[in-house]
């Protein structure tokens, strides 16, 4: 057994963390994977919200259990009524978790439903100012830190040995085998084509479908397929980008599952997003990627490796030519390379 010398020895872990979008579960990956490794043998179980179920499917190498989020005042998702909380709240104490650990934010009111949980030992993150239930396992929260970082700072405040900060999102046969029939239709060949994510949950931070029309038809003059991708709510946008856009496009917003969609992206020469979770999707997958920012805060967000992943700011003024700077300068690093292994 592989122990935490600051931790006791736990069997039983639980770790909250119900935020509702994809990066907000792939930037923990990193921390669960240091915390698989210091606790090979223990069991542990994600507390999130539907969404995180198939996650844990997923990465069933650090998780091995999913229980869902039943609402708790002050937290906004997964709200459904005081008695679904409070029937929760007794079935989890029933379970006599040794650890909890609160991924959830810092803690101004996820730290009070953590110790509702009635774990031997809680641990997390804690506002100065704010309520914290034991300083000696609660962090002060690291605002302006990277989010992948600031959970692994957790890590380390736990004496738990890092295992590296590199997302991961496993890739299935079934995957490919989604891609291999739309491959087949659209007749779409690996490096040849570049995917265009106009989506993004929260419409403030989504560049407009005209913008991304114009980058996506300069970068097919480079002769590259362009894709289209998206969710089945995120059709409408797609569909716009289409219509604004003087070459075609393959729309496949809403056609694939995420794991096809990771496999399409492995096999794209390029990604241009919004910041959204899609763009931790590339960083996992390592596909190179120009991510814009509109409204959101790109020291928390961004992917760490700033060579593969650039950035740009939507506000700024020629963010188009700015975007298509970054994207070409990309595209060539992978032509040069190429040449190189040739």
């Amino acid at each position: 057994m592989s122990y935490s010398h600051r931790l006791p020895k736990v069997s039983q872990v639980a770790i909250a963390r119900c935020l509702p979008g994809l990066g907000d579960l792939l930037c923990i990956v990193p921390a669960l994977r240091a915390l698989r490794a210091a606790l090979p043998e223990a069991r542990m179980t994600l507390i999130g919200l539907p969404n995180a179920q198939s996650f844990v499917k997923r990465f069933n190498c650090y998780i091995d259990a999913w229980l869902e989020f039943p609402g708790y005042p002050g937290i906004p998702e997964g709200w459904r009524s005081p008695q679904h909380t409070q029937a929760f709240l007794t079935q989890v104490q029933a379970q006599a978790f040794d650890l909890v650990i609160q991924m959830h934010g810092s803690g101004i009111v996820s730290n009070s439903f953590v110790v509702l949980l009635g774990a031997k030992l809680n641990a997390g993150f804690f506002l100065p100012g704010y309520y914290c239930p034991d300083p000696e396992w609660f962090l002060p929260y690291p605002d302006r830190e990277a989010e992948v970082r600031r959970h692994l700072r957790l890590m380390a405040f736990l004496d738990i040995p890092l295992q590296g900060e590199q997302l991961e999102f496993p890739l299935w046969e079934s995957d490919w085998w989604e891609l291999q029939q739309i491959s087949a239709v659209h007749d779409l060949q690996s490096q040849h084509y570049i995917c265009i994510h106009p989506g993004a949950s929260i419409s403030d931070r989504r560049w407009s479908p005209r913008q991304f029309a114009l980058v996506a038809d300069a970068l097919a003059q480079q002769g590259y397929a362009i894709v289209l991708t998206g969710t089945v709510a995120e059709t409408g946008l797609t569909e716009a980008v289409a219509e604004a856009m003087n070459t075609p496009a393959i729309n496949l917003a809403g056609r694939t599952s995420l794991g096809a969609l990771g496999a399409l992206l492995k096999q794209a020469a390029l990604l241009v997003c919004n910041d959204t979770g899609v763009s931790h999707l590339a960083s996992a997958l390592q596909v190179k990627s120009v991510v814009i920012f509109s409204n959101s805060d790109p020291d928390r967000w961004r992917p760490l490796d700033r060579d593969r992943h650039r950035i740009v700011f939507a506000s700024n003024e020629g963010a188009i030519a700015s975007v298509l700077t970054q994207a070409k300068d990309l595209l060539q690093q992978e032509a040069s390379k190429s040449k190189v292994k040739s």
